[in-house]
């Protein structure tokens, strides 16, 4: 696969669709299996409120994976994305009922590098809450 957006269509400041992400109980126990991190405080609520969380809350990498989904939704190859980092700044609170929680998020071109590539700044909150910092993916592009 190579990217579908080309370095010359695009400009700082440019905006990449916007997707809101549901995130529910069953999607933290089947990211819990796939990725081995079976840490009570991603599905058990007694032990959550226990050592201090106001309930079960999201994975940290599965919230930054559902971040970087805008970006390789936009570019059309997960292959284009050179570099990713963010910072944890809030949990996903994922309440136990029939809607879970949204991880919203947004992203718009920052900076214009060499060699087709650009950094996307990118914008995560749930529940109003910013729930990650300095999120931000190196893409190379066509």
């Amino acid at each position: 696969m190579t990217a579908k957006i080309s370095y010359a269509d695009v400009e700082v400041g440019t905006e990449l669709p916007a997707q809101s992400f549901p995130v529910s109980r069953a999607a933290l126990v089947q990211y819990a299996g796939a990725s081995g991190d079976f840490n009570p405080i991603h599905w058990n609520e007694k032990f959550a409120t226990e050592v201090g969380l106001p309930d079960v809350i999201a994975h940290g990498m599965f919230t930054m994976a559902e971040a970087v989904r805008v970006v390789t939704d936009w570019v059309g190859d997960p292959g284009a994305v050179v570099e990713y980092g963010v910072r944890f700044t809030k949990p996903v609170v994922v309440p136990n009922d029939e809607k879970g929680a949204l991880i919203e998020v947004s992203g718009k071109v920052a900076v214009k590098l060499d060699d087709k590539l650009v950094r996307v700044d990118l914008t995560a909150t749930s529940a109003g809450e910013k729930v990650l910092g300095m999120s931000r993916a190196v893409v190379r592009l066509a």
